[in-house]
């Protein structure tokens, strides 16, 4: 796609190769690197830096590290960066004009036992407008960054720019070997875990140490970065885990055993979407979201 588009704010013209030039430059780490990808000299590039900062009135890389870190504004920069070029890549994707794909992105186990009967239900009920239901290990699973157009979400979402619908709650279960002392025992307490390592995804999990007293916290933590790691930390006997009753139906596996948490506080679950335009079937997602929960029996109400 050629970086023909452009947005003029005062004295300075934004083109789309200005944020290709800052997101290679935020995914590199090193102006350098990121000269060599754009095929760009080491100058022209740090002068489209200075340029964009100059836009901006402030500092959006920090450059006092041999390996270049994005300050807090340039986190943000960077994420609607991403959304930007995302946006602009879908309206001029040839394939677009025939349909309009509604990208449902989720970091782990979508809808629970709901997804499957929300695509075949709005396969039925939106044949024009195919629901495209993506996996991506980002905390928003890819929303902020324009990946997706909407997104099944757990937990608290705190991104900025976000609109979010309740949908459900979800009780807590612990993910353990099978061959583990614990799966002897019908239900699981907080304590019962204090004697076993936990695995931990820092990326898009809903579990941390702050779960347990901080005189009672486990023995160790393995962290990890997305679920595949998560369940082969647990099967292979390194460690237990916290997630949701969503789990049981989407990773199952004849290594691991589900067991209720007694006393944690379920889970909410949460559609988002970005706040302004978007796409014009969210509305209808919202919709059948909630009808397909409410004609499932969701154990908890959503409202």
């Amino acid at each position: 796609m050629r970086d023909c588009l452009r947005l003029c704010f005062s004295d300075m013209t934004i083109e789309l190769r200005h944020l290709r030039a800052f997101l290679a430059i935020a995914e590199e780490g090193n102006v350098t690197r990121a000269a060599a990808r754009l095929h760009l000299s080491q100058p022209a590039l740090s002068r489209t830096l200075r340029q964009i900062e100059e836009h901006f009135g402030t500092r959006l890389v920090d450059r006092s590290t041999h390996h270049l870190q994005l300050t807090a504004e340039g986190r943000t920069f960077r994420d609607k960066a991403l959304a930007a070029l995302s946006a602009v890549e879908t309206a001029l994707d040839p394939r677009g004009l025939k349909s309009w794909p509604l990208r449902l992105g989720h970091p782990w186990a979508a809808l629970g036992d709901h997804t499957i009967p929300l695509l075949r239900r709005w396969d039925e009920t939106h044949p024009g407008t195919p629901l495209e239901l993506l996996r991506i290990d980002d905390r928003t699973a890819g929303l902020t960054q324009g990946k997706v157009d909407a997104a099944l979400l757990r937990g608290e979402v705190t991104a900025a720019g976000l609109r979010t619908e309740l949908l459900m709650s979800e009780e807590r279960v612990v993910v353990m070997p099978a061959d583990s002392p614990l799966a002897t025992l019908p239900r699981v307490t907080l304590a019962d875990l204090a004697a076993h390592p936990i695995a931990l995804n820092t990326v898009s999990g809903t579990t941390t140490m702050d779960m347990w007293p901080p005189t009672a916290r486990p023995v160790a933590a393995i962290e990890v970065t997305n679920t595949d790691e998560w369940l082969i930390a647990i099967a292979a006997g390194r460690a237990v885990g916290i997630s949701t009753s969503a789990t049981p139906s989407h990773h199952t596996h004849p290594s691991l055993v589900f067991r209720p948490l007694a006393d944690a506080p379920a889970i909410p679950v949460v559609l988002a979407w970005r706040e302004g335009l978007g796409h014009p079937a969210i509305p209808n997602l919202v919709a059948l979201v909630h009808q397909v929960i409410a004609a499932d029996g969701a154990g908890r109400p959503t409202r």
